[in-house]
């Protein structure tokens, strides 16, 4: 984006640190040119930092008595853009990131929008950059613990992220060929799962591998919510965590078998990009130029069908998920994957 920017329309840019923290808080912007941007295409993360407790609708403050509240403070965001003299911003990343950019753009910022998240959740998109690399990774995991699985003949519960979306989980369960992939969109019952892995022990097959989102959770039950969770500030949501250990606990009641599991955690987050992320990265990197030149704020970039699009930024607010009737699940299905319905 800053090299089209700068290159074929004389743009200069402001990088704002730390997400919409940098428009809330003092000193955290900075130029951002050409030269900061090169040899970044290989590196993982971002090189301004980022927030998710950062929303100037309802931003954290501390008060007197040491307790947290929330405040608005988006007026203050338009006043600090209008300081930095800013034509435009692009904002980059997930639902969060973007219903915030559409909230400031009814408010008068010119906003546009660039898909970022490893969840592959966002509606307005077939695809967001940061899925095809975390896919990568959670498949090779799972390609790892294969090894140990079979030589231990043990079942291996893969903790994946995926709060309220399944797509990771279950393109790396197929990719790495798990036995069960267990998703948000479908509560899972334990007897199902049981049976799977009995009839691989009379076929002679001693282990088994489960793939599990960590939204997901057996019929009746909720999510897992990390022990040491609080609210946090700002967000009104919980870190999850425990869902792996919450299924191992459930077939430990009914097989013999040794159960490990194994929570991905943040390694999914990180590493090199790949190849299909770079390119689409780079690609929705140069529409949203478009999007500056032809005045169309408000909105962002996409891939439907094949094609880099625009659409409305509103679009990033409905949460897209897997559809438990879809041919991927059912194809997964027809090959004898379990999602324990």
């Amino acid at each position: 984006m800053v090299k089209r920017g700068v290159h074929e329309f004389g743009h200069t840019f402001v990088g704002i640190e730390n997400g919409y923290m940098g428009l809330v808080e003092p000193d955290l912007t900075r130029p951002l040119t050409e030269e900061d941007t090169r040899g970044i295409l290989p590196k993982g993360g971002t090189i301004l930092g980022t927030s998710n407790k950062a929303n100037p609708f309802e931003y954290a403050f501390k008060k007197e008595d040491g307790t947290w509240g929330v405040k608005d403070v988006s007026d203050e965001v338009l006043r600090r853009a209008e300081e930095l003299k800013l034509d435009g911003l692009v904002a980059i990343g997930g639902d969060g990131t973007l219903t915030i950019g559409h909230q400031l753009s009814e408010k008068g910022l010119r906003v546009v929008g660039c898909p970022k998240t490893i969840d592959n959740d966002l509606s307005g998109t077939d695809q967001t950059f940061g899925f095809d690399t975390a896919r990568g990774i959670c498949t090779e995991a799972i390609d790892r613990l294969h090894s140990t699985a079979e030589a231990h003949d043990r079942v291996m519960v893969v903790e994946i992220m995926g709060r309220h979306a399944g797509f990771l989980t279950l393109d790396s369960g197929i990719a790495g060929g798990a036995d069960v992939i267990l998703i948000p969109e479908i509560p899972y019952r334990i007897e199902p799962i049981v049976e799977k892995i009995r009839r691989r022990g009379r076929r002679k097959r001693s282990f088994s591998i489960i793939a599990i989102a960590e939204g997901a959770y057996p019929v009746g039950g909720t999510l897992a919510v990390a022990e040491q969770a609080e609210d946090i500030p700002g967000r009104g949501v919980v870190r999850l965590g425990g869902a792996g250990k919450v299924c191992a606990d459930l077939l430990a009641r009914h097989i013999e078998a040794e159960i490990r599991v194994t929570v991905l955690g943040h390694l999914q987050r990180g590493g090199t990009p790949s190849a299909a992320d770079r390119v689409l990265a780079t690609l929705y990197g140069c529409k949203v130029l478009d999007l500056v030149r032809d005045g169309e704020w408000d909105h962002m970039v996409a891939l439907r069908q094949g094609k880099i699009v625009t659409v409305p930024l509103s679009e990033s607010r409905k949460e897209r998920r897997v559809n438990p009737n879809g041919e991927e699940v059912r194809f997964a299905k027809s090959m004898g994957i379990s999602f324990g319905d």
